[in-house]
């Protein structure tokens, strides 16, 4: 358990390395330990009660969770939205560590690095000029 531990924070570590990198205040340690508290709780469920309980209930509460960090990772002024790549990067790390607690290293290391890849190579929504808000 601790290996998938280590696990879930490295990966949460590199999606957080690309927001960091981009200035975004949810960096490297704000993911890797969405990461690691989604690995410890889907491990937690599965092997902390016995047989005993439902671990997709837990599952769940994580998704519901993970919403209310990311919904204060959203700001909105003069009709602009900023923040919902890093809400979105947030929730997908979250579900990639609840991956990994339960044991789907491979598909979480893969979605993980997909991640990776659209943040840094996808396309960056383009600011809205002065023009535009005048209209």
């Amino acid at each position: 358990m601790f290996l998938r531990l280590l696990i879930a924070t490295v990966l949460g570590a590199l999606v957080g390395y690309e927001r960091q990198r981009a200035g975004k205040p949810a960096g490297v340690r704000t993911h890797g330990m969405v990461c690691l508290g989604a690995a410890l709780f889907a491990g937690v469920s599965l092997h902390g009660f016995g047989n005993v309980g439902d671990p997709v209930r837990v599952a769940a509460q994580v998704v519901t969770g993970i919403g209310f960090l990311g919904a204060g990772a959203i700001l909105q002024q003069r009709g602009y939205v900023q923040g919902l790549t890093t809400a979105a990067s947030l929730w997908v790390t979250a579900a990639i560590g609840l991956a990994v607690g339960v044991g789907m290293v491979f598909m979480s290391l893969a979605t993980a690095i997909l991640v990776f890849l659209l943040l840094r190579f996808g396309p960056r929504p383009k600011p809205k000029a002065a023009d535009d808000e005048a209209e």
